[in-house]
């Protein structure tokens, strides 16, 4: 071979490096681009969550950022979910393995007063979702109360035996003035062609640190929540089962978005009809709207081409108008507590 034919090839082969290289700067700007593209909450033209007041009941529900939700009478304190650690995107990305964050723990613990906390429920055993019941539990006296997945997670904290509970679906656990049902649901199918992201179950103690893949779903769950003031239903995936809550009634639903607009329209609106207008809901809150990679109390929605949360909110806004016209509206704030039994709109 003649050297202008090595010189030749030599050519080539480097501008195939440098064609290569300038795709793969195209398609890294391209997601850090879909990564920085979000919808705004303040787009969102939503009434704000009623305030505690004279009026308004004891129970307050306060949002703690993806699903975490804290309800409270005054007397007693049901944790819905335990996400104060906050894995990077990184982490995630790269499946490295994470531990709790102590200091973050202990700071939600002390900053939201929990001090008379009797249950720590896990709508599913996902890391975003069940990551730090375990640590919670080991701080309190709770209860862990859900799927023997959810259960390993806390055993895996060396939280002791009498604190742990595996549910039997649709059984009543009573927890001061509240009553507690977790009915059998599924993980919204926003994986790769209809799939659900880890799925399976944690089958011995998850003693961390652990990657979050080791973190299955390990079964989903509606979470009924009873007390004499009212009824809500926490929705923490956006799934549902046709006609499961058609004999429950409720005043207030949270209803998981995380992921829906990816699923459409016609599946928002089935979604809606299963969860509100089959109870009669008069108050609904979306919840996991928010990017889970940020710090806690960091409430970012995430990216529109994960789902886009004003299109969504669009969707559930025109859902009310056409179902249920008595239906409120609203955007939780983090931190902030709700008066969840507001008085119903009077009747038109």
């Amino acid at each position: 071979m003649g050297r202008g034919t090595i010189n030749t090839w030599l050519r080539r082969a480097r501008l195939a490096v440098l064609g290569a290289c300038a795709v793969l700067v195209l398609i890294a700007a391209i997601l850090v681009w879909l990564w920085r593209d979000r919808p705004s909450v303040d787009n969102v033209a939503w009434p704000s969550p009623p305030v505690p007041g004279e009026n308004t009941g004891t129970v307050t529900a306060t949002w703690l950022g993806v699903t975490t939700l804290l309800f409270d009478d005054g007397e007693t304190q049901i944790l819905i979910d335990g996400f104060f650690s906050r894995p990077s995107l990184f982490d995630v990305l790269l499946d490295r393995p994470v531990d709790n964050d102590a200091p973050m723990v202990n700071y939600a613990l002390d900053e939201f007063r929990m001090r008379q906390l009797a249950a720590i429920i896990p709508v599913h055993s996902h890391y975003d979702h069940a990551m730090d019941v375990g640590a919670v539990a080991r701080r309190s006296s709770a209860s862990v109360l859900g799927s023997e997945s959810s259960a390993n997670v806390a055993r895996g904290a060396g939280v002791i035996e009498d604190q742990v509970v595996v549910v039997s679906p649709g059984e009543a656990y009573e927890f001061g003035n509240f009553r507690v049902r977790l009915l059998p649901s599924g993980h919204a199918p926003v994986g790769w062609r209809g799939s659900i992201l880890f799925p399976g179950t944690i089958d011995a103690p998850l003693e961390m640190p652990q990657p979050v893949s080791a973190f299955r779903e390990g079964g989903s769950y509606t979470v009924v929540i009873e007390h004499p003031e009212g009824t809500t239903i926490i929705q923490g995936s956006a799934a549902f089962r046709e006609g499961q809550l058609d004999d429950i009634d409720a005043d207030v639903v949270m209803l998981g978005v995380g992921g829906v607009g990816t699923l459409g329209k016609e599946y928002v609106g089935k979604y809606w009809q299963s969860l509100v207008t089959s109870t009669g809901a008069h108050a609904v809150y979306p919840i996991h709207f928010d990017d889970f990679t940020k710090p806690f109390g960091e409430i970012v929605p995430i990216p529109r081409f994960l789902g886009d949360f004003e299109e969504t909110a669009g969707w559930l806004e025109a859902l009310r108008d056409q179902w249920d016209k008595d239906t409120r509206l609203y955007v939780p704030k983090f931190g902030e507590p709700i008066a969840l039994y507001e008085p119903p709109l009077p009747a038109t």
